[in-house]
């Protein structure tokens, strides 16, 4: 059987292997009245609604099933609605369908192997493949899993448009990154930094999306053209930090891995005016190692231009590889290393880094909480020519935060984060600490 992502042929093999219904209302509960009638009663209204065209009141039906008291009358309304809503194109809906089955029954694998479809079909591929991972984590049956591995490595979003959006109230102890010190010592006298040099609090918005385009050329490769924007704005214009590019790349999906190379330009703006600008060569890599691991890894050659200081012009050589794995069916860890290497005309700018990076996630009923820490390491080859030390640092950050899967409204759900930032420098410039918030919401589209 040949197995495509969101194809007909998957749920065929899954409703075979798993049972068309993984949770049926026994007879026992077919007593229960729910407005006059039993749950079995309901349930059999929807199936002759549904088959009639009349999805409405199907959705209807299933809608007052899922506030039924009994567990599992609730979990089967959900699933029966997610498929419902998913038959309609009506992804989004059936995800959070599926979700909230999710939130009550964390082990429920074939809802997890639904919920990786339909994300699939939104275009979130890592997403899916994150669901599928749980899903295996969870256990399945040895005739399953082998459709699902077979699944996942052929897991394509067949989307040909789509993209994602997210909006942030950003309150932040220090929106310029910048160093609380008033003077900072030099080889010639104390400099006496003006306000906007110092650090800065304030509440800003910040904004992010992107859109993409994937255009098949044959089963294996697209050409996937992509915009994205992102950035921080704040009511003092002199501190907005914008950024956009625009990548033209292609798509290769093999049987256990996935390559994108991509190549285009970048622009930056600090305070509305145009900072620097960067042309990229970009290659993505995703390697499946087993049912529940995954390895990512990226590398990129950049051509950096400075407006307002061309001795700052250079190359940027970045690599990373990271590895995650599902835990359990509602939790997961991953760690990650990198490097980078930044050239530039005057020796003071150039600088060489290397960090470590760890994250997980658990699902705790209806609320997703993660953390994350990192640890990275900078040395400049020389120092700038005011400051008597080369410039040497450690940066530390750390993040936790939560998706509120409680509240929710088209597709919408709120996320909050808490980050804290130490930047630890021989150069007094480069030395500062940041507090920041984020509480917004997120959309895939």
């Amino acid at each position: 059987m040949i197995v495509r992502a969101g194809g007909r042929g998957f749920r065929i093999a899954l409703a075979a292997a798993m049972g068309v219904v993984a949770i049926a209302p026994g007879p026992a509960r077919a007593q229960q009245k729910i407005t006059g009638l039993s749950a079995v009663q309901l349930f059999d209204a929807a199936e002759r609604a549904k088959q009639a065209g009349r999805t409405a009141d199907a959705l209807a039906l299933y809608d007052a099933l899922t506030r039924d008291p009994d567990a599992e009358i609730r979990a089967e309304a959900r699933f029966r609605r997610g498929m419902l809503l998913a038959d309609l194109h009506r992804y989004s809906e059936a995800a959070q369908s599926f979700r909230a089955l999710l939130d009550e029954k964390p082990n429920a694998a074939r809802v997890r192997l639904e919920l990786a479809r339909v994300l699939a079909l939104m275009g979130d591929v890592p997403g899916a493949r994150r669901s599928l991972r749980q899903a295996q984590a969870a256990g399945l049956p040895p005739d399953v899993a082998l459709v699902v591995n077979q699944y996942a490595n052929a897991l394509r979003s067949p989307k040909l448009l789509g993209g994602s959006f997210e909006l942030a109230l950003a309150p932040d102890t220090n929106i310029n990154r910048a160093t609380a010190s008033r003077t900072l010592d030099t080889i010639i006298a104390p400099l006496t930094l003006s306000s906007d040099a110092r650090a800065h609090s304030g509440i800003g918005i910040e904004i992010g999306g992107q859109a993409y385009a994937r255009i098949p050329l044959d089963k294996h490769l697209s050409l996937l053209p992509r915009v994205s924007v992102g950035g921080n704005l704040y009511r003092e214009s002199a501190f907005n930090d914008v950024s956009a590019s625009a990548l033209v790349g292609l798509e290769w999906q093999g049987a256990r891995d996935r390559l994108t190379p991509s190549l285009g330009p970048t622009w930056r703006w600090f305070g509305d005016r145009l900072y620097a600008r960067t042309a990229t060569a970009n290659l993505g890599w995703i390697h499946g190692l087993n049912k529940r691991t995954e390895l990512t890894g990226n590398a990129s050659v950049s051509r950096v231009r400075y407006r307002a200081n061309d001795l700052q012009d250079g190359m940027i050589y970045d690599a990373n590889l990271g590895i995650e794995r599902a835990l359990t069916a509602r939790s997961g860890i991953g760690i990650s290393v990198s490097g980078t290497r930044q050239t530039a005309r005057d020796p003071g700018y150039a600088t060489a880094s290397g960090g470590l990076s760890v994250f997980g996630w658990r699902e705790a009923g209806k609320t997703t909480l993660f953390a994350s820490a990192a640890v990275h390491r900078l040395e400049g080859d020389a120092r700038l020519f005011l400051f008597p030390d080369r410039r040497k640092e450690w940066l530390y950050h750390a993040t936790i935060g939560a998706t509120l899967r409680q509240v929710h409204y088209k597709g919408f759900s709120p996320v909050v984060r808490l980050s804290w930032e130490r930047n630890v420098s021989t150069v007094g410039l480069y030395d500062y600490r940041r507090l920041a918030a984020n509480i917004g919401i997120t959309r895939a589209f």
